[in-house]
């Protein structure tokens, strides 16, 4: 699966996330539904879901678009690999890039910080989201590569 193709095969029912993002990890792409959260330089939520079975879902993290804080690290990717998330995109940044970038795993983000974040519980699950314009709902099918992210009411693939 491309994103490339995706675009070039059903652009009427695709959503291009448009946002500076970096890649991180071994991975070279990732598809599932998303499961989203919005929070903005805490991490509590994040650490929640990951702790949860994934089930081949895409972590859709609107962090506000904070670099100043990491709100992923090497030990929430662990859990996001070891509970079956199929990748995280994360308006935000991390921190541990080295050690993400060993794992077997893909995350976008917006750049990295050795900042940790803080622990308050502050944010929602579940909930729409909207980055670059972009409105993302849980349940919608998230598609990513080294090329974009992508955005589908419908699973394509």
């Amino acid at each position: 699966m491309k994103t490339a193709d995706l675009i070039d095969d059903y652009a009427d029912q695709l959503r291009l996330i448009l946002l500076p993002f970096r890649a991180f990890g071994a991975k070279a792409s990732f598809a599932g539904q998303a499961q989203t959260i919005k929070c903005f330089e805490d991490n509590t939520l994040i650490r929640a879901q990951l702790e949860q079975p994934g089930q081949g879902r895409v972590l859709v993290v609107d962090a506000a678009g904070s670099t100043r804080i990491a709100v992923l690290g090497d030990m929430l990717a662990a859990l996001a690999i070891k509970n079956d998330w199929a990748g995280i995109v994360l308006n935000g940044a991390i921190r541990d890039s080295i050690e993400i970038n060993g794992m077997n795993t893909l995350v976008f983000a917006l750049g990295t910080t050795p900042v940790k974040s803080a622990k308050a519980g502050l944010g929602t699950v579940g909930g729409p989201i909207t980055l670059a314009g972009v409105d993302i709902k849980p349940a919608d099918w998230i598609y990513g590569d080294l090329d974009g992210v992508l955005v589908s009411s419908n699973k394509l693939v």
